[in-house]
Formats: structure tokens, sequence, C-alpha cells
């Protein structure tokens, strides 16, 4: 458990020092971040970098720093994330709950439909796990934009402080 902290604890440190040398503001850097951070709770696989792209673009983020946000959506969190918010869609709906969903054969036959342009069998097959999982994310989306909006705009601040300190002691030696 121990060797999990440090690594976390190094590979957050790692995101924040790229978000720190990206040009903007705290407040772009930040922005840019929660957007990517946010689209991952989407079903949209494969539209992430696109969406956040054009999320952070649409409030003036750091379009770099929402591509590192998508990040958080990865191999080992999507499956926790699409059972989330695929719960979570059921209940707002007031659906029952679906069991067994193959969220791989899901994904599969709806990118088949996006990219052969044929959506013959995706109201029968891919609507009922997407919508759901479309209504569920939302919740997510607000609250996981605010947090990590929060906690990168604060790491920001610090990092900043920390430099200009850096910079006034410099100043004083000399």
């Amino acid at each position: 458990m121990e060797n999990i902290k440090k690594y976390l604890s190094k590979y957050n440190k790692k995101i924040l020092v790229r978000l720190k040398q990206l040009k903007g503001t705290p407040y772009s850097v930040a922005a840019g971040f929660a957007c990517g951070v946010a689209i991952s709770f989407t079903p949209f696989i494969g539209f992430h970098l696109i969406l956040a792209a054009i999320t952070a673009w649409f409030i003036r983020g750091n379009i770099v720093s929402s591509a590192l946000g998508t990040l958080i959506g990865n191999p080992w969190t999507f499956p926790f994330i699409w059972i989330a918010v695929l719960s979570t869609g059921n209940f707002l709906l007031g659906n029952g709950n679906m069991d067994n969903v193959n969220f791989l054969k899901i994904f599969e036959k709806s990118g088949e439909a996006v990219m052969t342009l044929n959506f013959k069998n995706f109201g029968h097959d891919v609507w009922p796990i997407i919508y759901p999982m479309m209504v569920g994310c939302i919740p997510y989306y607000i609250v996981s934009w605010f947090v990590s909006y929060k906690l990168i705009k604060s790491a920001m601040d610090k990092l900043e402080q920390r430099r200009l300190k850096r910079q006034t002691l410099k100043g004083n030696k000399i």
C-alpha cells in the first residue's frame, strides 16, 4: 500500500509540473484540465480529446491541459466509470438494474455504426445502454469538473506563490 501511495504522489507531482510548464493563467490551465477530467465521464469513447478541447476552448481554458485531464479516463478507470455512470443513469431514468452488460460489445457496435454510417442496429443494441450513460454522466461531469478545477487551481496558485517567494528571496540576496 505504501508503494502505491508513493507512486500516486510521484504521478501527481509529474502532472503538476507539466501543468505548471504550460502557458496560461492558473485559471486557464485548471479549467482546461477540469474539462478533460469531466469529459472522461462521458460515454463518447474516441472523442474525449476532441470534446475536451472544444469545451476548454469554449470556456477559455488551456487546450493542452484538457488533453492531460482526459488521462483520468484510462483502461484501469473506464470500467468503474462506465458502471457508475450506467447505474446512475438507470436510477435517474427509473430503469431497472441492467446486469451483465458487455461494454466492449456495446462500444464495438457503436464504433462500427459510426465508422460505416450504418445505424440500423444502433437503436436496438446500443441506444438502450448509451442513453442511460449519457444521462448518468451529467452529475459526474459537473462534480468532477468543479472538484478537479478547485484542486488544480489551488495547486497552481501555491506553485505560483512559491515561485514568487523564491524570486523575492533571490532579489533580496543580490
